[in-house]
């Protein structure tokens, strides 16, 4: 059996050498490596992919939340309400423009953004919410979009674990998750579903003056070089990055397919076992991409299982942690635990399982043999 990875980028590179190295190549034979042609062809084949009007292409995810909030216009002591149970660059962001982030629970179905929780924190200074489509699964956005409207609040999507996922509206249309917003933020890490071969992200929106206050932002605020019009940053995607991403972008439907297919092997080895819970999806939808694989295990020892896990060979870790409202760097007198049962309770049960493009049934056998035989 070939060794389990985490994330096997090295298999997935060898079926697309030929057309990285030849995107890579490009870029080397032009000496373009910022804003190259590479780049803004990634930019239209994206815009294209998603259906949107405007992807600005970035340094990387984090500075696409930093960029689109501030292109939004918030301003120090504004509430940004998010989940609190996701990784530290949503809230980060927030910390990091003097605004005021607030954490809320989640759903201990979907583990997104609960949205009776939305509902309980807003108050008069509250000017965005940031749903995140947690581990590739669409958050509810319908009623948060319904909550913003009734608001007058920003949607702000932050899409790094989900994109190619689609939302089914209540109305049975679809939509390609991190365009439902007013703007969306991605990001392009190696191990991202849509990833490149160092850091890299993107913003959507479909807003054309956001759109052109964003491009100047990420350009140490320059329409026209040496006029810098806005403070800016400068966060700009690399030629190279984009020539990878160039390469990878026709395959990213088959990728999340193969990933979703993978969840439902898993989900079928596990049916039945008291002690998991496996994430909820239909295996024919696709509003789950599976960044992660995540379970739940319940009435036994996750950190044990992990270390069986571990003793086999087989990579598995735990998101996350750590929730964000424990933190050092977030702890806040407002934050009560009753107030994030929820997150208290997954950060003890979750565990994710290797998830990526090229595990095999052999492989996939061997894993849920492994943790069936330590919750016999």
């Amino acid at each position: 059996m070939k060794k389990i990875q985490m994330v096997d980028l090295k298999s997935q590179y060898d079926k697309i050498k030929d057309a990285v190295n030849t995107s890579i190549q490009e870029v080397l034979d032009t000496n373009t490596y910022i804003n190259g042609p590479q780049v803004h062809q990634f930019q239209k084949n994206l815009e294209e992919y998603l259906d949107v009007k405007h992807v600005i292409p970035c340094a990387n995810g984090t500075d696409a939340l930093q960029i689109t909030m501030m292109g939004l216009g918030l301003k120090p002591g504004d509430e940004v309400i998010t989940a609190d149970f996701t990784f530290a660059a949503t809230v980060e962001v927030i910390a990091l423009l003097q605004l005021t982030p607030v954490l809320v629970d989640v759903d201990l179905v979907n583990m997104n953004i609960s949205i009776e929780a939305i509902k309980r924190a807003i108050t008069p200074k509250t000017k965005a919410i940031v749903p995140v489509h947690l581990f590739g699964r669409a958050a509810n956005m319908d009623a948060i979009m319904a909550i913003a409207k009734e608001n007058n609040l920003y949607v702000i999507e932050d899409n790094a674990q989900a994109i190619g996922a689609n939302y089914t509206f209540a109305d049975r249309s679809k939509k390609k998750v991190g365009i439902i917003g007013h703007v969306g933020a991605t990001s392009f890490f190696p191990s991202k579903n849509l990833g490149c071969y160092g850091d890299g992200g993107a913003i959507f929106t479909n807003d054309d003056a956001l759109a052109h206050t964003i491009r100047g932002i990420v350009n140490h605020g320059m329409y026209e070089r040496y006029h810098h019009d806005v403070v800016g940053v400068n966060s700009r995607l690399d030629s190279i990055q984009a020539g990878v991403l160039n390469a990878k972008l026709p395959n990213l439907d088959q990728y999340n397919l193969a990933r979703r297919e993978a969840a439902s092997k898993y989900n079928a080895a596990f049916e039945g076992n008291k002690n998991i819970i496996t994430p909820a999806f239909d295996s024919n939808g696709d509003d789950h991409v599976f960044h992660q694989y995540v379970l739940r295990i319940i009435d036994a020892d996750r950190d044990a299982l992990m270390q069986h896990l571990l003793g086999k060979g087989i990579p598995c870790a735990i998101y996350y942690p750590i929730p964000l409202h424990s933190q050092k760097a977030y702890v806040d007198v407002r934050y009560k635990e009753e107030d994030f049962p929820v997150t208290n309770r997954l950060v003890k049960e979750v565990i994710a399982l290797p998830m990526h493009t090229e595990l095999d049934d052999e492989q996939i056998q061997f894993i849920t043999d492994s943790v069936l035989e330590f919750l016999k």
